[in-house]
């Protein structure tokens, strides 16, 4: 029973992990950017939700519903700021672009919040949990935020499918300049994409801050993970987005069963396996199909 429940709670990791990477992957498909700031993103929007519940005292649904459309608005920022300049250069720029917004980010959020550890307190919902058996116990939170993972990703493929604007991104990732003799202004679509790419950051910030101490450097380590995600489930599938965070998740919390300091070694072992023999991913559908 307890590597079934190994197995459960590596599961409802893999939501966060989703979450965490859906926009990732969906700035990937679209505008082919590895976004290298995506862990400190995360971590601006933890602290943001740390200010809003722990210093103002707002409920934590509240805050949510605050951080999401800010994180949104820093998203569009961002990529008319900068993102789009660096997409006109052409090469590596994006991602070196995108590593000195990660440095920069992370150093003002250390002097700002210091290097202590911070987290999101939101009182019996982080420790409430639903008795499936005698020894296996689904906490409240984990299955809010596994659930949320997956309508996340399940909204933003339906929205790249159905609405107009989702299709402006597919056709805008299939050929940029052709879009832009049709009408479509590409720099607009990319920065709407980015900041629907950040209002998931902001979501997958608020969750991850909840669940874990955090400090600014955690970024890195967040980047990781969503990366590792998205690999394993295929670059620019969401859907393969989901399956890589709960094999992910999983390989993690079985190897913590193994032994408490094996789990991110299993993790990474499991990652590093499948880009050795699959390194197209599991589900390698790109999101523009």
């Amino acid at each position: 029973m307890q590597w079934l429940n190994a197995i459960i709670q590596g599961i409802l990791l893999g939501g966060l992990y989703a979450l965490l990477a859906a926009g990732l992957s969906l700035m990937f498909g679209v505008m082919r950017i590895v976004n290298l700031a995506h862990g400190v993103l995360a971590m601006l929007a933890a602290y943001l939700g740390v200010v809003f519940v722990n210093n103002l005292g707002l409920p934590w649904f509240l805050a949510l519903v605050i951080v999401v459309p800010i994180m949104a608005a820093v998203g569009y920022v961002l990529q008319w700021g900068l993102f789009n300049r660096a997409i006109s250069k052409g090469g590596l720029a994006p991602l070196l672009v995108a590593f000195g917004l990660a440095v920069v980010l992370t150093q003002l959020l250390q002097q700002i919040f210091s290097a202590d550890s911070r987290s999101i307190q939101i009182g019996a919902l982080g420790t409430s949990s639903i008795q499936v058996s005698d020894t296996i116990y689904i906490g409240w939170f984990p299955l809010m935020t596994f659930v949320v993972g997956v309508l996340v990703i399940a909204g933003v493929q339906v929205f790249l499918n159905r609405a107009p604007l989702g299709r402006a991104m597919r056709a805008t990732s299939d050929d940029p300049e052709t879009v832009n003799l049709m009408g479509i202004n590409n720099r607009q679509v990319y920065a709407l994409a980015t900041a629907l790419a950040m209002a998931t950051v902001g979501l997958a910030g608020m969750f991850i801050g909840t669940k874990t101490q955090f400090i600014p450097t955690y970024g890195d380590l967040v980047l990781i993970f969503a990366f590792e995600a998205v690999i394993i489930g295929g670059l620019g599938s969401l859907w393969g987005t989901l399956v890589g965070g709960i094999i992910l998740g999983v390989a993690q919390t079985v190897g913590s069963q193994i032994n408490p300091s094996y789990g991110l070694l299993v993790g990474n072992l499991v990652f590093l396996a499948i880009l050795a023999f699959r390194p197209q991913g599991l589900l390698p559908k790109a999101v523009t199909t």
